[in-house]
């Protein structure tokens, strides 16, 4: 059976809605985007925006991947760094109740956080304490945790440790499993390009990218941007937010579209898509198909606040998905 083993920030997303975007400006965060804050910026989020956060779910791009993966019954794992602490517990014990095996590596300093600021038009804006997280380095890396999986997958706010990403994929590689990597950021596509180029073009066959992400790594739109994305990778596919997404599977081009919802949040609606594509791909289902699976979960985890869903929701995703599979 497929298996897939993820790798990232271990962070716990503390969500916020907010009343109007003026505080992202009192903040210095340009609304939409993904910006790293120090001690100094967790005290002035704290200090300005400490009233609204209330909910925490363990978090991290490939995190909220690998749980959705696990909801849909595939075995998983999970490689990453806490700090000895409250949040760094509750990170593990949130991974250990959804069936995912931990690789966690205890760092120096306290867990990383994702405070996660929800606009009244659900766009989200990131403010990331990496703590710990950013500790993670290639030696904490070992070949047994890469066997018995199938599939590597690997988010790009990881990309700034180059040695690490590419001591990683390069593991998972020599290990014979699949690589597939979400750029994650836009701001992130921009300031390590060059590197992103050469290390998808080495070593990812799926690459996830939204319209932003492609438009950094590519300099072009749509279509454009997927033909040159599927130069570096054999499946590449290119979120498109409420246009659904295109796919381009090993050169046959397939277009997807939403399925219906309400969007209230859209934090881990590319996260959760990969989850559902990633698998429809471990079952060996077509290229289209795959893609709906990626529309149902995205679609079903932005009428929620936060990444993560209920049972009786993942219940419903289940049937939706049997329906596809038919």
């Amino acid at each position: 059976m497929s298996s897939v083993l993820g790798i990232g920030n271990a962070l716990v997303d503390i969500l916020a809605r907010i009343e109007d975007d003026s505080l992202l400006k009192e903040l210095n965060l340009p609304k939409g985007s993904m910006q790293l804050i120090d001690n100094n910026g967790v005290e002035l989020l704290y200090k300005k925006a400490g009233h609204l956060l209330n909910d925490k779910a363990s978090g991290g791009s490939a995190a909220n991947t690998i749980d959705g993966l696990a909801n849909l019954g595939i075995k998983t794992g999970f490689i990453g760094k806490i700090g000895d602490d409250e949040i760094g517990n509750f990170f593990k014990s949130d991974l250990e109740k959804s069936n995912i095996k931990p690789f966690l590596l205890k760092g120096e300093n306290s867990s990383g956080t994702s405070t996660v600021l929800i606009s009244p038009d659900s766009e989200r804006t990131l403010a990331t304490f990496l703590g710990a997280a950013i500790e993670l380095s290639a030696s904490d890396l070992k070949k047994e945790m890469f066997e018995g999986y199938t599939c590597f997958h690997i988010e790009g706010y990881l990309v700034q440790n180059y040695e690490l990403v590419e001591a990683a994929l390069k593991l998972a590689k020599d290990a014979g499993l699949k690589n597939s990597l979400d750029l994650a950021s836009y701001n992130v596509v921009e300031e390590n390009l060059e590197f992103l180029k050469y290390l998808t073009d080495k070593y990812v066959d799926v690459l996830f990218a939204n319209e932003e992400e492609a438009r950094a790594f590519t300099g072009k739109e749509e279509y454009e941007a997927l033909e040159e994305m599927s130069r570096y990778a054999d499946v590449a596919i290119l979120k498109l937010g409420k246009k659904g997404s295109i796919i381009n599977y090993y050169g046959e081009i397939v277009k997807v579209d939403v399925v219906p919802a309400k969007s209230i949040d859209t934090t881990g609606a590319g996260d959760l898509y990969a989850a559902g594509f990633l698998y429809g791909m471990a079952n060996g289902l077509t290229p289209e198909q795959c893609g709906k699976i990626g529309s149902v979960t995205s679609g079903n985890v932005i009428e929620v606040i936060g990444a993560k869903m209920d049972e009786e929701r993942w219940k419903k995703i289940k049937e939706k998905v049997s329906e596809i599979m038919r």
